[in-house]
C-alpha cells in the first residue's frame, strides 16, 4: 500500500474542525485502549489536526505535520511505525518466522504458515478484520502492521494463504516520509 508512496500522493489536506478531531481521538482511544495515559501527548487538543486525504482512500492523521495514524476507506485507524516503535504495547501482535521477514519487509502478505510454524506466534485472540503489530522472530520491534484476513484459530485450523494483509512495513513511503511538508 505504501511501497512507492510519497508527497506527491496527497491531494489534499485539511485542518479538522473540533468536534471531528474529538470523533478521531475517540475513535482511536477506543481501538487503542493501551493508549489512553499518553493521548493526550500524542494527540493534544490544542494543536491542530490535520487529516491528508490521499490516493486510494487513503487518509493521514498529522499533528504537526508528522504522520500518527492512517485508514483506509472508512476502516479503523493504525498507528504508523514510528508511532508504534514509540508505544510498542498498544496493537495485538503477531510474530512470523525468520523466513517470512525479508518478503514482508519486500511489502508481500504475510501468510499463514509464515505465522504458524515454529518461530511463528499467533495471539489467540484477534479476530478477522483485526488490525495487528507483526514483529519478527529475534527482533524486539515491530517490522510491519497489518490487517487479518482471518481470525487466529482460522489461520492455525487453515494453515494455508493469506492470513495479515501487509499494510505498512519498514523502509516504505510512509516510513520515509518523516514529516509532511
Amino acid at each position: 500500500m505504501f511501497k512507492k508512496f510519497s508527497g506527491e500522493d496527497v491531494s489534499a489536506q485539511n485542518q479538522v474542525k473540533a468536534s471531528v478531531q474529538r470523533k478521531i481521538r475517540q475513535s482511536i482511544a477506543e481501538e487503542y485502549p493501551g493508549l489512553e495515559p499518553v493521548l493526550d501527548d500524542i494527540l493534544p487538543k490544542k494543536s491542530p489536526l490535520i487529516v491528508a486525504k490521499c490516493q486510494n482512500h487513503l487518509n493521514l492523521v498529522l499533528v504537526n505535520n508528522v504522520p500518527l495514524f492512517f485508514s483506509v476507506r472508512d476502516g479503523p485507524y493504525m498507528p504508523t511505525l514510528r508511532l508504534l516503535h514509540q508505544y510498542p504495547n498498544i496493537m495485538k501482535k503477531l510474530q512470523v518466522d525468520r523466513g517470512a521477514i525479508r518478503f514482508v519487509l519486500a511489502g508481500a502478505n504475510i501468510m499463514c504458515p509464515g505465522l504458524t510454524s515454529p518461530g511463528g506466534v499467533l495471539d489467540e485472540d484477534v479476530g478477522a478484520e483485526f488490525p495487528v503489530a507483526i514483529m519478527a522472530e529475534g527482533k524486539q520491534h515491530a517490522l510491519a502492521i497489518g490487517f487479518t484476513k482471518m481470525s487466529a484459530k482460522d489461520i492455525k485450523a487453515i494453515n494455508k494463504g493469506i492470513g495479515v494483509d501487509n499494510l505498512h512495513y519498514l523502509n516504505d513511503g510512509l516510513w520515509k516520509m518523516e514529516r509532511l511538508d
